[in-house]
């Protein structure tokens, strides 16, 4: 036997941390009354043929894959409705392959939100009556055939150039009659792309409505603590996060989602302090992973979920 050293594998070491082999293992559902039942986890979108055989069972086929997702999450946030509404038989089909405490959120069609062509958005019918409440209307009713199993709906805003909004006051002006016209029976979180307009005039905004403001982790936005520190982020009856990532940094690395390639492990540990702090506070927060983030959503959620259980047990004991 050859005694020269061996180059590890690159399943072991990547990019200079450990990238464990095979779907990552659920982590014991806690007690509802448990600060841990206090942050929901799950992925943005559930529906990535790259999974089969990191976390999707072998041979696991599409229209299987939400059935098995439920299984191992409780909630996922629903990618495709910002592109279109769902037809009915979609969102049928979403109910009928979940169990009763699942809850899936979603996002208000791009119409609505953006309203533009291309990536320029079109401020003018950006949350419009004129313009946006008819679909408004047709996506919250067929969401709707979800009942209880409907989770947060979440206006996901572009980021807006002065030649959109020359400053925030318009288009916080325009959220507000468009959160005061929504029906209240349904939760609802708001994101904007705009770091200088995350501040308390939009807080305030959504506080009015119990709306969520989210937090994201993106290349350009504070990050969630940075945030906290100036003002009272929690908003609503809830909390919302969502890691994003730097899409261009990973896509250079990989353009398949079958295991993390990015470390995120510093940037993790401040999001578990944080959620710990408001599971303590008795705030149920909404977490969610894209795969942009560090290369395979599932895993990064385990391992976001392993930190906030150990930040948890921290910050308790203070």
């Amino acid at each position: 036997m050859s005694d020269q050293k061996q180059p590890p594998r690159e399943d072991q070491l990547s990019f200079g941390f450990r990238v464990e082999p095979g779907a990552p293992a659920r982590l014991p559902r806690p007690p509802d009354d448990s600060p841990l039942a206090r942050v929901r986890f799950g992925t943005s979108s559930f529906s990535w043929e790259d999974w089969v055989g990191p976390f999707y069972p072998p041979g696991t086929k599409p229209g299987d894959f939400l059935r098995y997702y439920a299984t191992q999450f409780d909630v996922v946030e629903v990618d495709s409705t910002y592109y279109a509404i769902p037809e009915p038989r979609t969102v049928d089909g979403w109910a009928a392959k979940t169990p009763p405490h699942f809850r899936l959120a979603a996002k208000f069609p791009r119409s609505i939100v953006h309203a533009g062509a291309a990536s320029k958005p079109d401020a003018e019918r950006v949350l419009d009556p004129g313009a946006t409440y008819a679909e408004r209307d047709q996506f919250l009713e067929v969401m709707s055939r979800l009942g209880d199993k409907l989770g947060p709906l979440v206006l996901q805003f572009p980021f807006f150039s002065r030649k959109a909004f020359e400053s925030p006051e318009p288009f916080l002006e325009r959220l507000d009659r468009f959160l005061g016209d929504l029906p209240r029976e349904r939760t609802y979180a708001v994101e904007i792309r705009n770091p200088e307009w995350l501040g308390q005039p939009l807080a305030n905004v959504c506080r009015a409505h119990r709306a969520a403001l989210v937090l994201v982790d993106q290349e350009w936005m504070p990050h969630g603590d940075r945030v906290e520190r100036r003002m009272d982020v929690a908003t609503g009856d809830f909390g919302y996060l969502r890691l994003l990532g730097k899409r261009q940094e990973i896509e250079r690395l990989t353009t398949t989602w079958e295991r993390e390639v990015i470390d995120r492990q510093a940037s993790l540990e401040r999001w578990a302090m944080l959620l710990a702090r408001w599971a303590l506070r008795g705030i149920l927060t909404w977490v969610f992973v894209n795969n942009h983030y560090a290369g395979h959503a599932p895993a990064t959620v385990r391992r976001l979920e392993a930190l906030f259980r150990a930040a948890l047990e921290s910050e308790g004991a203070r």
